[in-house]
C-alpha cells in the first residue's frame, strides 16, 4: 500500500532503488551495532550472487505490477508467497514436508488466489491490471522461493549479513534500469506522503524488518513463519479502502479469505519449530 504512494514520484524502478538505497544504511548500522564482518569470502560468492539476482528481479516485479494494478489486488497477490514457500519448502526442508491436509489448504488459498487474479480492479487505479496482477504474483513466487534460499542460507551465514549483501547487489540494477527506461524524470514532487513511504519502505519493512524476519528463519521453518504473515492483507485492504477510495469487491475479499484461511491451514499443519541445521547441497548442484 506504501509502495503506491511511493509511484505517484517515482517510476518503479526508481523507487526501487530509493527503498533499498535506505535499507541499506539501516542494515549496514545494525552490522555495526552488532559487530558483523560484511567480508565475502570467496566459497560466499556464488551465494550471495544466486541470492541478489533472485532478490532483484523479485523487487523489480513488485514494483512494476504495484504501478499497473491497484493497492488493494497489489496487497492480496503479494501475500501468496506464504503458498509457494511452504510448496517449495516441501522438497528443499525435510523438517516441512507437505502432508494432506497442509495440501487442502495449499489448494484452498490457490483458489482464492483465482478468484482475486481474474477480478478486475479499479481502472484509475489500475492501468494494467490482468498483466499488473501476473508480475505481483510471480514476484510472490520469488518471494516464497527466496524465503527458503536465505533459510537455508543463513544457517552458515549471518542473517545480517546475507540481507545487507542481496540489498547492496540490486542497487546498480535498479538505478541502471530506472535511468535507462525513465532517464531522472520524476512524476511528481518528491515530498509528503510519497518521500514517508519510501521512507517507511526502507528503514522499517526492508531494513529492521527483514533482519527480524531473516533472524527468525534461521531458528524456524518457511511453513511455520507464513504463519506470521496473516495479518498483512487484512491491514493493507482497510487501508487501501480509506487512503486510496478503493472499492472492496466481493471477489477480492472472498478471494482474501480463501486465501487466509487455506494458509492459515497449511502453516499451522507445518511440523513444530525447531532449531534447523541444513545444507546448501540442493541449490548449489
Amino acid at each position: 500500500m506504501a509502495l503506491k504512494f511511493a509511484l505517484t514520484s517515482l517510476p518503479p524502478l526508481w523507487a526501487a532503488f530509493g527503498r533499498m538505497a535506505a535499507s541499506v544504511v539501516v542494515v549496514f548500522g545494525l552490522t555495526r551495532v552488532e559487530r558483523t564482518s560484511l567480508r565475502v569470502d570467496p566459497c560466499e560468492r556464488r551465494t550471495l550472487a544466486t541470492l541478489g539476482a533472485i532478490f532483484t528481479i523479485q523487487i523489480a516485479m513488485l514494483h512494476i505490477g504495484a504501478d499497473w494494478t491497484s493497492p488493494a489486488y497489489a496487497v492480496v497477490l503479494i501475500n501468496t508467497n506464504a503458498i509457494f514457500a511452504n510448496l517449495i519448502a516441501h522438497f528443499f526442508v525435510p523438517e516441512d514436508r507437505l502432508t494432506a491436509r497442509r495440501l487442502g489448504g495449499l489448494a484452498l488459498a490457490f483458489g482464492g488466489v483465482c478468484l482475486v487474479f481474474l477480478g478486475k480492479p479499479d481502472a484509475a487505479l489500475a492501468p494494467h491490471p490482468a498483466l499488473g496482477n501476473l508480475i505481483i504474483t510471480s514476484s510472490g513466487f520469488l518471494v516464497g522461493a527466496r524465503t527458503v534460499y536465505i533459510q537455508r542460507v543463513v544457517q552458515r551465514m549471518e542473517p545480517s549479513k546475507a540481507v545487507f549483501w542481496q540489498m547492496l547487489i540490486s542497487l546498480p540494477f535498479f538505478a541502471g534500469g530506472g535511468w535507462l527506461l525513465n532517464g531522472f524524470e520524476l512524476r511528481g514532487p518528491l515530498l509528503g506522503a510519497p518521500l514517508a513511504a519510501i521512507g517507511y519502505q526502507g528503514m522499517v519493512v526492508g531494513g529492521a524488518a527483514l533482519v527480524i524476519w531473516v533472524r527468525l528463519l534461521k531458528a524456524y521453518s518457511p511453513g511455520r513463519i507464513a504463519v506470521f504473515s496473516f495479518a498483512t492483507p487484512f491491514a493493507g485492504l482497510i487501508l487501501t479502502a480509506w487512503l486510496f477510495n478503493e472499492a472492496l469487491t466481493p471477489d477480492l475479499l472472498f478471494g482474501l479469505a480463501a486465501v487466509v484461511a487455506g494458509i492459515s491451514l497449511a502453516s499451522r499443519s507445518a511440523p513444530p519449530p525447531e532449531i534447523l541445521s541444513l545444507s546448501l547441497d540442493k541449490f548449489d548442484e
